[in-house]
């Protein structure tokens, strides 16, 4: 086996799983605390996208840009959840998902009308425009960059939940929204800050992907199934389960993609199993989540129960 080629898809792997982990704690934030399925969460991402990419251009400064993004994004996604979503948390599942997906439809055409059909890329500067050699194993610096961008949100997102007096608030909430209002916590406001984070999560990891690939109308639509698929897998309302589910998914999505074919070709003729292999690499991550449905249906770390 070629371990040099293992440990780069693994990073690969890596950085995908820390991209869709940004994607699921949001929604598993928003569904825990709110019992609110967002079909639109993937819209954040692309404006997170595509504010990062106009603002590089004016600014000329990657980081001013990713900041001023991150208001911008916090911004909307706090409007989106006093307009919009505050008045769909008493009805029923199926409002929230024809809602939220008519909300994908208003965003992709808001984006269409300010920016165009054309994908907007984003230059990085030469500082992540190199590469980073460790003994034989040559690796993209910006893919360090991701990795590391991702396990700092996973850490402060673990030190906001569990170590300050709002990370407080939210597991309470997430475990006993009715008690929470009685205590007097203006549960609107936490609901608002919530979301917001979540939004900003999502358009993080649009900024970061957005230099790889570019900005595109539609982008957040192709990802964020995968992101519920993490959230099912890992436990809904579970940040721990998005984070190691994420993890699991984005090894099992890369190391099925680049391994599956010679594995076939153990067993079937080489023009097969190249057929074959796309499509059951495509397949493994729902069948993973089929597995986790039918043996352990709350997730792999499930939050606490709730009252």
């Amino acid at each position: 086996m070629n371990w040099e080629l293992l440990i780069i898809q693994c990073l690969n792997g890596l950085q995908l799983g820390l991209l869709l982990f940004l994607l699921a704690a949001g929604l598993t934030l928003i569904f825990g605390i709110m019992d609110f399925i967002n079909l639109s969460h993937g819209a954040f991402y692309m404006i997170g996208a595509y504010f990062c990419a106009s603002l590089v251009g004016l600014t000329g400064s990657l980081i001013l840009a990713v900041i001023l993004s991150l208001v911008g994004v916090l911004i909307i996604g706090a409007l989106v959840e006093a307009i919009l979503a505050r008045r769909l948390y008493q009805n029923d599942h199926l409002d929230h998902v024809l809602v939220t997906f008519g909300l994908i439809l208003c965003f992709d055409t808001v984006v269409h009308f300010f920016w165009g059909t054309q994908g907007m890329t984003i230059p990085l500067p030469p500082t992540l425009d190199g590469q980073i050699t460790i003994g034989s194993i040559v690796i993209p610096t910006y893919r360090f960059v991701i990795i590391t961008g991702g396990l700092l949100v996973a850490g402060g997102l673990y030190l906001l939940v569990n170590k300050t007096h709002l990370g407080m608030l939210i597991r309470a909430g997430a475990s006993n929204r009715v008690m929470v209002t009685a205590l007097g916590v203006n549960i609107d406001r936490l609901y608002m800050i919530v979301f917001a984070i979540g939004a900003a999560m999502a358009g993080f990891a649009g900024m970061l992907i957005a230099p790889l690939t570019e900005a595109s109308v539609g982008m957040g639509n192709e990802i964020i199934i995968i992101a519920f698929v993490v959230v099912i897998v890992g436990g809904i309302g579970s940040i721990k389960g998005a984070f190691f589910g994420a993890l699991l998914i984005g090894l099992i999505d890369t190391l099925g993609r680049s391994y599956l074919d010679g594995f076939l070709k153990l067993s079937m003729p080489p023009n097969y199993a190249e057929t074959a292999a796309p499509a059951l690499s495509a397949m493994m991550v729902y069948i993973l989540m089929a597995a986790i449905l039918a043996f352990r249906p709350r997730g792999l770390f499930p939050p606490t129960h709730k009252s």
